[in-house]
């Protein structure tokens, strides 16, 4: 699925659309109002969260108290009154799998309803009672011989195929984190996969193009998606993420895990050749002991072994998939846990490919507040929610003209069109008159 940077002129001006990012170490939402020059950051707030765990929710109450901060700091900063949000959906329940789906062109010509049975017919395919289906992303059509085809709307054929990707989750997943926003009085429009929304606002149409990897790094989880050839060719979620490196932390310098987390995101190093020899760093003790100074040479040879376990694996399962050598423009990596010093250049080394840090683009007003990382989630489904308004003034008919707007547009009458009006009664008047004369 694909949402451009400028929205289309039949958007309303002054849609307020908010995307909730509820994480495993924060809850973040982005207030954005979508007009005809694009999407405007109103507001945005971040608030610490722990009441979910490896990208599920584990405690309700925590993470409706964090929910609720978040909102009522992006209200406070926007001056809107938010009620219905884009909540993001993440965790190893995420499941990704390849279907096809096949349909009779009506009329000769492709129309948007045929697209859409397509994909209803992609998506008849068996799935457990405790799986729901997400998103049906479709990677290709198929208009009679001739596939490859990105939008088949208004072509000419008989038969339309359509190879997408199935996205399901776990029921009870996806129920909870819409009961959470619930209970802060809100509506859930959508649930929406993390690494889609996180995707669409770090990826630029030239890499989806060549081939890229987009690789969340979250507190919990990692989610990568794939993109060849313009389409989402596969996505999956390891779970590892930052909260992993902050445990090895802590264990290994025996501090505790507020102080290991302030150490990792202060002086932590994903790759020990970058830091100098004699370069030391104070830890601070557990249970009253004394702080310490230690080599930061000791800080990263912690780090270093959980981030390149975590890229190996991600490296190994986009082999198993056969795409690694279609993704030319290599790999974005986003998320907060990136912006450790050292972790694009290790992520090179091991992946074999260019990678670079995703900063979240296309949007206007509140920026500098959103250019980091982190915030790549929240303001793609931002995004996400944007295009679902475009496609809803899109798919709407058009209205249907009144009759006192259809009697002041009708145009005036011409004489010759008077004078072809007055030429049947003429005649029918002189074919009575033969008639008279006759009987």
């Amino acid at each position: 699925m694909r949402f451009p940077n400028r929205m289309s002129t039949q958007a309303s001006q002054g849609e307020i659309v908010v995307g909730l990012d509820i994480g495993t170490t924060k809850v973040c939402a982005v207030v954005g109002e979508v007009g005809e020059d694009g999407i405007t950051v109103l507001g945005v707030a971040q608030v610490p969260c722990r009441g979910l765990r490896k990208g599920i929710v584990s405690n309700i109450d925590w993470t409706v108290r964090s929910i609720r901060e978040a909102i009522e700091a992006a209200q406070t900063m926007a001056g809107v009154e938010i009620r219905t949000v884009y909540a993001g959906v993440a965790g190893s329940h995420i499941r990704s799998q390849p279907s096809d789906g096949v349909a009779a062109i009506a009329g000769g010509e492709v129309t948007r309803a045929d697209v859409e049975r397509v994909l209803e017919g992609a998506r008849a395919i068996p799935v457990d009672a405790d799986r729901q289906i997400l998103h049906v992303l479709p990677r290709e059509y198929t208009v009679d011989v001739q596939d490859g085809i990105r939008d088949p709307i208004g072509m000419s054929g008989v038969r339309l195929g359509a190879k997408v990707n199935l996205v399901t989750a776990a029921t009870s997943c996806v129920q909870n984190v819409i009961r959470c926003a619930e209970r802060c009085d809100l509506v859930v429009a959508d649930a929406v996969l993390e690494s889609l929304a996180s995707a669409e606002a770090v990826l630029s149409e030239d890499e989806k193009e060549i081939g890229a990897a987009v690789i969340d790094i979250g507190g919990g989880t990692t989610d990568v998606i794939l993109y060849v050839d313009g389409g989402i060719a596969h996505t999956f979620v390891i779970p590892v993420g930052g909260n992993n490196i902050t445990s090895d932390i802590a264990a290994g310098l025996r501090t505790p895990m507020a102080e290991a987390d302030r150490l990792k995101q202060k002086h932590g190093c994903a790759l020990g050749r970058m830091i100098a020899e004699d370069e030391e760093i104070e830890v601070p003790g557990v249970g009253g002991h004394q702080p310490r100074h230690t080599a930061r040479r000791v800080l990263s040879d912690i780090v270093e072994p959980r981030v390149e376990e975590m890229f190996a694996v991600i490296r190994k399962r986009i082999e198993d998939t056969g795409l690694l050598e279609q993704l030319s423009a290599g790999a974005v990596l986003t998320g907060g846990a990136v912006l450790l010093e050292g972790m694009p250049e290790f992520a090179e080394e091991i992946l074999g490919m260019p990678v670079r840090i995703g900063y979240p683009t296309g949007v206007r007003g509140l920026t500098q507040l959103v250019q980091g990382p982190q915030y790549a989630t929240a303001l793609g489904l931002v995004k996400y929610g944007a295009q679902q308004i475009v496609d809803a003034h899109n798919r709407a008919p058009a209205p249907p003209q009144s009759l006192a707007r259809q009697k002041v547009s009708k145009r005036p009458v011409t004489i010759a069109e008077e004078a072809s009006d007055e030429l049947p009664k003429a005649q029918g008047n002189k074919i009575w008159e033969w008639l008279k004369a006759a009987f």
